[in-house]
């Protein structure tokens, strides 16, 4: 009776080690946000830019820069986000996306931006 009662317990309390089966979380990855940047005659793509993303509640960037043909992608956390493009010189923007809401596995394309050169000496 008393190895009965031993393996009973044994196996009673290995049971209690383990549940069952284990649920993964799913990992919440976010999406991506994409689009161009270009000059405001539309001719010539602007590479090498820093775009940044920055969600508005919390502050944390996610960068990316433009490749040759000014395209840009960056991933980035569930999330809103507003975008800013380093500017350099004179360069204004005409056109910049507006705030952009990023659920899991969103991709938001078109998010472009156009710069114009003022010319030296113009206000």
């Amino acid at each position: 009776m008393r190895l009965l009662t031993a393996a009973f317990v044994i196996a009673i309390g290995s049971a209690g080690c383990h549940p069952g089966p284990i649920a993964a979380k799913p990992e919440i990855v976010g999406g991506t946000i994409a689009g161009i940047v270009k000059t405001s005659d539309a001719s010539v793509a602007v590479p090498g830019r820093r775009v940044s993303a920055i969600e508005v509640k919390t502050g944390t960037r996610v960068d990316a820069t433009t490749g040759a043909n000014g395209g840009y992608t960056v991933q980035v956390p569930i999330g809103t986000y507003r975008l800013e493009l380093e500017l350099r010189g004179s360069e204004t923007l005409a056109k910049q996306p507006a705030q952009t809401h990023v659920n899991n596995g969103d991709l938001d394309p078109g998010r472009d931006f156009v710069i114009v050169a003022r010319a030296a000496g113009m206000r």
